[in-house]
């Protein structure tokens, strides 16, 4: 009887071993397989914020391009740097903030362009420079072709409007004044303002704007 407890005793403690071992194995796969998502979880957010500076430096460019005469006034170029974190931290107290910082507006079209509506803030912004013309022969011209961009059926970049407010716009832009998009612009602002800004706010981007360390040195001249 000795014997065969002294095998059932050999063959409880391997099996305890074994089980040990199994369980060290299973612990050690599982961090390994935490280890290797937060890796992938890393690349994966590094990716995200290369290509929002990639689109990023893209609008900076554009937005530096259409001011070139402008920007030669003294104190001009500094919107283009990258902003502090205490200014960035500015742009979630109002939509407005954002929107009137040129870096910040630069921001948010590359937001909403990797959110596939990049079209809601090109027609904010074409309203905009629409409301600031001049010549009337200019705002005629102006008018048809955001009508034509934005406003019509399966227009290239259409926006999600009612069918009322595109029918008044169609008739009004035969003798355009300067309040011929209000309505649409005061629409597609509110979306913006109550989806896509929000979304933005939480971004992977904003938050690293807003942290005390940049994202890399070279984000600091961007």
């Amino acid at each position: 009887g000795g014997v065969a407890c002294g095998v059932g005793a050999m063959q409880s403690a391997l099996f305890l071993a074994l089980q040990h071992d199994v369980g060290r194995m299973e612990r050690g796969g599982r961090r390994r397989s935490s280890e290797a998502e937060e890796a992938e979880k890393g690349r994966m957010k590094r990716t995200i914020i290369k290509d929002w500076k990639t689109r990023l430096s893209y609008f900076l460019q554009n937005s530096s391009n259409s001011n070139k005469r402008k920007s030669k006034k003294v104190g001009k170029h500094r919107t283009y740097f990258r902003p502090s974190p205490e200014e960035a931290q500015l742009w979630s107290e109002a939509f407005d903030e954002l929107l009137a910082n040129k870096y910040g507006l630069a921001a948010f079209r590359a937001f909403l362009k990797s959110e596939f509506c990049e079209e809601n803030i090109e027609f904010w912004l074409a309203c905009e420079d629409f409301k600031k013309t001049k010549s009337p022969q200019k705002l005629t011209s102006k008018a048809k072709k955001i009508y034509n961009d934005f406003i019509e059926k399966e227009a290239p970049k259409e926006i999600n409007i009612d069918f009322q407010t595109k029918n008044m716009i169609a008739q009004n832009i035969q003798e355009a004044t300067h309040t011929c998009f209000s309505a649409a612009q005061k629409r597609v602002y509110s979306l913006m303002e109550n989806n896509s800004y929000p979304r933005f706010l939480e971004s992977e981007f904003y938050q690293e704007l807003c942290k005390k360390t940049p994202i890399t040195r070279a984000a600091q001249g961007t």
